[in-house]
């Protein structure tokens, strides 16, 4: 589309430190302490990158028409945000952040305020950051130009594998710690309605197991939790400890029942 693909890589990663730094500090003068945003381990934020990368690819035909350029910023950028929440979420069942606390929002991916920011944030972006930025990296010599595109790559292969390895670990811990919850609650009801000394110790077991799980899962995502205080699991794959009390409690009305139901049964006989 009329740039080369060495200058879209410069950018992408010069755009993603930059929107590291806009998110640390903004976060870090929120929340009153430091914090290193981004779910990579370098001080990159890809979102940022990615997303600037496609402002330099479509809206810079558009700056005659300010109007337009605006709501297509808006379009494409919303639609951009809400890819990456929704592919994040898919891939490790976290939510890296919610939206849902806004009014008109789109299951706490996007919302209207932030997508109007991003409209913004494009023309200023595109009008005022980009063309010394562009100047700059086009008057790069192309063996400097190959080299920072070379070193980079590879910084980027090893902070990328590092960094999936921890959410595939992530994502897999929160199966198995849904999958444990939801058979703890089935256990806590068969095992308290039935009065089985065999159930309640392969309950016991179970949530040792559920309780082991939980605990691997604080440590592989303790780094996510840091940087994302608003971190959460999906919905889909959430089950709480309020859960597991309440089933527990409808088990032993259950049981309660029963033994009254038995009681009368042998009064009559």
């Amino acid at each position: 589309m009329g740039f080369p693909v060495s200058n879209l890589f410069l950018y992408f990663v010069l755009y993603s430190f930059l929107g590291w730094v806009m998110e640390t500090c903004y976060c870090s003068i929120m929340e009153r302490r430091l914090v290193a945003r981004g779910f990579l381990y370098g001080p990159i934020c890809p979102i940022y990158g990615g997303g600037v990368t496609l402002m330099i690819l479509f809206f810079t035909p558009l700056k005659k028409n300010l109007l337009l350029f605006y709501v297509v910023a808006v379009v494409v950028m919303t639609s951009w945000e809400y890819f990456v929440a929704w592919v994040l979420e898919a891939a490790t069942h976290v939510k890296y952040w919610d939206y849902s606390q806004y009014r008109f929002n789109l299951k706490g991916r996007v919302c209207l305020w932030v997508a109007l920011t991003w409209g913004v944030l494009s023309y200023i972006v595109i009008f005022f950051i980009h063309p010394p930025i562009q100047a700059l990296v086009e008057d790069l010599p192309i063996w400097l130009e190959f080299m920072l595109c070379g070193a980079f790559l590879a910084l980027l292969a090893v902070d990328a594998t590092a960094t999936i390895r921890n959410l595939v670990l992530v994502a897999l811990h929160v199966e198995s710690v849904t999958q444990l919850g939801q058979e703890l609650q089935l256990q806590a009801a068969l095992g308290k309605a039935e009065l089985s000394s065999r159930l309640e110790d392969s309950a016991a077991a179970l949530r040792q197991r559920y309780s082991d799980q939980v605990a691997q899962l604080e440590q592989v995502s303790r780094r996510f939790r840091r940087v994302y205080g608003t971190l959460k699991v999906s919905q889909k794959y959430s089950v709480s400890h309020e859960d597991i009390l309440a089933a527990a409690a409808l088990a032993k009305e259950e049981l309660l029942r029963r033994r009254d139901a038995l009681k009368s049964l042998r009064r009559k006989h």
